[in-house]
């Protein structure tokens, strides 16, 4: 979130500055890259309930915590966000 947020990346508005509290950093994570990226922890899936199209691969682009492991990710945007 924070570097779509640093460079200008249109679409992910990101609200609440990262702490969990809005879903306007919703994403889609490519399906190859969901296990590099993790799993949702409890209060990331509560808040995923508010965001619009909801996929098996939806995450709020603020809790993932960026790695060298990820250089490459692919994420997508939803049409809309909240």
């Amino acid at each position: 979130m924070e570097g779509a947020i640093d460079n200008n990346i249109p679409g992910i508005e990101a609200e609440c500055g990262g702490v969990c509290s809005c879903a306007t950093c919703h994403v889609y994570v490519d399906p190859a890259w969901v296990e590099a990226t993790g799993t949702a922890e409890h209060i990331e899936q509560d808040m995923l309930e508010c965001a619009m199209d909801i996929q098996e691969t939806s995450r709020l682009s603020c809790q993932i915590k960026v790695s060298d492991e990820l250089d490459g990710l692919i994420v997508r945007l939803p049409e809309l966000q909240i």
